[in-house]
């Protein structure tokens, strides 16, 4: 489970925001985050991707040969953001900020077993492949780790509760 005590640097909203239960479930079950990076100019790239949660650290599997990978490699530091809703009292969602950590070799092939991705590749695997439980190496993708450093979350559904609704 993520820190309380990134949980708690949350200034505005604290009100509509996520526990830390509903926090965990919702990265669990959702499927595709944006991630937002720096290009080399300072301008914001972002982009979908799919990801896991481990209850402490978000996981990226990206494409090496990418923007996204470029900018990673060059500036680490990252916003992602998993939202969902439609209307307005429905919207609810984390932004998880802090500097991106490469695990492992890139790309990864899958040669070698590396002791820090078996959580992360199980849980890929099962939300990703259908429950196969096998990790898929296509030699393209690597791995990097956000271990938040601010989490920010909000539930517009609590709203009407507030408000006697």
């Amino acid at each position: 489970m993520v820190d309380g005590n990134v949980l708690n640097t949350q200034k505005r909203g604290r009100r509509i925001a996520l526990s830390k239960e509903e926090l965990d479930a919702f990265l669990t079950e959702s499927r595709t985050c944006r991630v937002a990076t720096l290009t080399s100019s300072g301008a914001p790239h972002v982009s979908p991707l799919w990801f896991v949660w481990d209850g402490t650290s978000l996981w990226l599997y990206s494409i090496v040969k990418s923007q996204r990978w470029t900018d990673i490699l060059r500036d680490p530091r990252v916003a992602v953001v998993v939202d969902a809703g439609h209307d307005f009292f429905e919207l609810h969602g984390v932004e998880l900020r802090g500097t991106l950590e490469q695990v492992g070799e890139a790309p990864r092939t899958g040669a070698e077993s590396i002791a820090e991705l078996e959580a992360a590749e199980r849980l890929f695997a099962a939300k990703y492949f259908e429950g196969e439980g096998n990790m898929y190496h296509d030699g393209r993708h690597g791995w990097v780790k956000l271990t938040p450093s601010k989490i920010a979350s909000w539930d517009h559904r609590k709203i009407a509760g507030l408000n006697g609704g």
